[in-house]
């Protein structure tokens, strides 16, 4: 295919084999996960009631490659490989001598990239005699990218999704229950987490860090279920890699490479599944590329948090990471991009911000809207308002190249579309959207509450 070419596909058996792993390419390793009772590293018994055995393994592991199964790749075919376009149309409009590449997640049946690990998860929980899966969500992609792939595996699913965007967005919640699933708004009744919660505040707007807190509660006391998670841990970034394999083989297609990687990041695993491959590329010798991270300002955790252990969960239920982190009991105000509402960040791409590999940006949700809106005016899809972040600085970098007088190549990760978020833009264009910076003194006292650890 030719440069003029604006969409490069691969054929399905073109799906790539195994994940990549980018701990095996890492200068330092990372740090240890802690029991919260003991502060000592956890071993495997200690996630057995949570996950299954093959995905602790994965969790741990610092193989460079490790095996796609078949039958995972099988249904990935579903909607994979996703495509890479040339968003030309917004070249012009930008009128910017960069050239700018977008890789479309919004192909998969839920609409997002959340289902490269959501079929992974329901395949080896269903391999090991899981009977019901419990897990969170936050704008829904999650949660129906489960509800999904548990329907194809035979597992029922339980999805606490945040409150606030269980209100905003309903149709998440009839997709969810569409693919059989049962979704609660949370804090809820259903656990002690949730009613401690609204005990403290019968008018909690909720937070990923609730939700996990309630999922993980769950499935601890019901030996007949497991949790799945949908970012931060370092097997659901593994999963997530396919995107960024992808990328790499289409850019050859193209006789082209990227500059400037850019993602939206609120857990971080689709900015690692796209940048993650690149940087093992750079790492290993190989090109070099530069990652930004994009998050909202209403949630600054990589730009205001701090880089050190803490609980993933506000009820403190969860195993110790090292990540930064605007502490567990921080609750973000209730922007449109529900999936980057989460205090804490994968370790993984904590640890890679913290060695200098990628750069990190906080942007307003009215700018990120209008970025969108102008995304779509230009190449036809509409922006999921996670993946508004991530346009957003590719055409701030863009625009950045026209005033330089240089061409630089950039790719942004199109983490999904917006179609079940319209409510999101007709509130931007009635003008009842608004810009919220994050609560600066409600940040100290969480980041106060940090819990002390010796290792550190």
């Amino acid at each position: 295919m030719t440069d003029e070419t604006l969409k490069y596909n691969l054929p399905e058996d073109r799906i790539p084999k195994a994940w990549y792993n980018i701990v095996a390419d890492l200068p330092e390793p990372l740090a240890p996960v802690l029991h919260p009772g003991t502060g000592q590293p956890v071993g495997p018994d200690d996630l057995a009631p949570l996950f299954p055995m093959a995905l602790i393994a994965q969790e741990v592991s610092a193989e460079r490659e490790i095996e796609i199964p078949e039958p995972v790749r099988e249904v990935l075919k579903l909607w994979r490989p996703s495509p890479l376009y040339r968003a030309r149309r917004l070249e012009q409009a930008l009128d910017t001598p960069a050239k700018i590449y977008y890789k479309y997640e919004g192909v998969s049946p839920s609409g997002s990239h959340k289902p490269n690990t959501a079929v992974a998860q329901a395949f080896y929980n269903a391999e090991e005699g899981t009977k019901r899966l419990s897990t969170e969500t936050g704008a829904g992609q999650w949660g129906s990218s489960l509800a999904f792939a548990g329907s194809l595996f035979g597992l029922p699913v339980d999805v606490y999704m945040v409150k606030i965007s269980y209100q905003q967005k309903p149709y998440r919640r009839s997709l969810m229950e569409t693919y059989g699933a049962r979704c609660v708004a949370s804090p809820s009744e259903e656990t002690e987490s949730g009613r401690n919660i609204l005990a403290e505040n019968p008018d909690s707007t909720g937070s990923l860090g609730i939700a996990i807190s309630e999922a993980v509660e769950v499935a601890a006391k019901n030996p007949d279920t497991k949790y799945a998670l949908g970012s931060v841990l370092n097997h659901v970034l593994l999963h997530q890699s396919i995107i960024g394999l992808e990328a790499i083989e289409q850019f050859d297609m193209a006789g082209d490479y990227p500059d400037i990687v850019v993602g939206c990041a609120g857990g971080g695993s689709n900015l690692a599944g796209l940048a993650f491959p690149f940087l093992g590329r750079k790492l290993r010798g190989g090109e070099d590329v530069k990652v930004l991270a994009v998050e909202p300002t209403a949630c600054p955790t990589l730009t205001r948090g701090k880089y050190a252990y803490d609980f993933g969960d506000t009820a403190n239920l969860t195993p110790l990471v090292k990540m930064y982190t605007l502490g567990s009991t921080f609750v973000p105000e209730g922007i449109h991009a529900g999936g980057l509402r989460y205090h804490g960040m994968a370790p993984l791409v904590s640890h890679v911000l913290d060695l200098g590999l990628l750069e990190a940006r906080a942007e307003p949700q009215l700018d990120c809207f209008a970025a969108g809106v102008q995304f779509a005016r230009a190449e036809g899809i509409v922006p999921a308002p996670e993946s508004t972040h991530a346009v957003k600085e590719g055409i701030d970098e863009a625009l950045k190249c026209k005033e330089e007088g240089v061409s630089r190549t950039i790719l942004i990760g199109l983490s999904g579309h917006g179609h079940f978020d319209m409510q999101a833009y007709t509130d931007y264009f009635s003008g009842k959207l608004e810009d919220h910076a994050h609560d600066q003194k409600a940040l100290r006292e969480s980041i106060a509450l940090l819990p002390h650890v010796a290792a550190e």
